[in-house]
């Protein structure tokens, strides 16, 4: 189970004078400082999937970087069964995979280096790391490229090993920030699959995702964050109930927009 409660993070303006006039009427520019994150709370239990929705900008990664340990919230608390993971983040990375949308793959290794190479990281041994990659390489359907240079890799490939290496830990908590974006239709079916046999192995996981789609078909909890605040938190049932016509309907009803308001997620 993971559970986060009240989190927060600011970041210094450096130029002021530079923001543009949209920026300069946003709520969360307060002095010198803008509030990315004032107030997320939600819950993952074991074997459920948590999807993060919120217009661009709402402080989704911002949020996921702070569960990942990334970044260090200005208040709040983020547990994993129990543990704080503020307090010991060397350990509790331990218990985490994490998959960032701006973290690549190291061009000259292979796929299976990569994979090894964090699997070191995490201090496993060289037989574990076989057996897990072997495992993971069979789930993700990677055995046709696994031993190819990373930086000969599509799009979905670099997806799949990346995806790989974030949970060759076996990690507690996974969390993925729009794991689909860029993959073609083959692809995103390997990673929602991926993601179904996590919450069949009893694994929390939460991810962000423009898809609604996809929220549909893997989601028990939806957790909506708009303006850095969490205006949305209950099951996937609760979310669908907001509107009977769709879930675009649904979501634009959680950030209090107009019925049939065009908005980009």
């Amino acid at each position: 189970m993971i559970e986060i409660n009240k989190l927060a993070k600011k970041f210094k303006v450096e130029n002021p004078k530079k923001l543009s006039d949209q920026d300069k009427k946003d709520l969360r520019l307060q002095g010198r400082f803008f509030h990315s994150v004032r107030d997320v709370s939600f819950s993952c239990q074991n074997g459920q999937v948590l999807g993060l929705l919120g217009p661009n900008g709402a402080g989704k990664t911002t949020t996921l970087r702070m569960l990942s340990t990334a970044l260090q919230p200005d208040s709040g608390s983020i547990n994993i069964g129990g543990f704080d993971i503020l307090k010991n983040p060397v350990e509790a990375r331990k218990q985490i995979g994490f998959l960032s949308g701006g973290t690549g793959l190291y061009g000259r290794l292979s796929g299976r280096e990569n994979i090894a190479y964090f699997g070191k990281l995490n201090g496993m041994t060289n037989t574990e790391i076989t057996k897990r990659t072997a495992e993971l390489s069979e789930r993700l359907d990677m055995d046709s490229f696994l031993d190819r240079r990373s930086e000969t890799y599509s799009t979905g490939m670099k997806q799949k090993a990346s995806i790989a290496r974030s949970v060759i830990h076996s990690p507690k908590v996974v969390i993925l920030d729009e794991p689909t974006t860029g993959l073609d239709i083959m692809a995103t079916q390997t990673v929602l699959r991926f993601i179904r046999d996590l919450k069949r192995d009893n694994v929390p996981v939460i991810f962000s995702t423009h898809h609604l789609d996809e929220v549909s078909e893997l989601c028990d909890k939806v957790t909506v964050i708009d303006q850095g605040i969490t205006v949305f938190n209950d099951t996937f049932d609760a979310f669908r109930a907001l509107d009977e016509v769709s879930l675009h309907e649904s979501f634009l009803r959680s950030i209090g927009k107009p019925k049939h308001q065009m908005t980009q997620l």
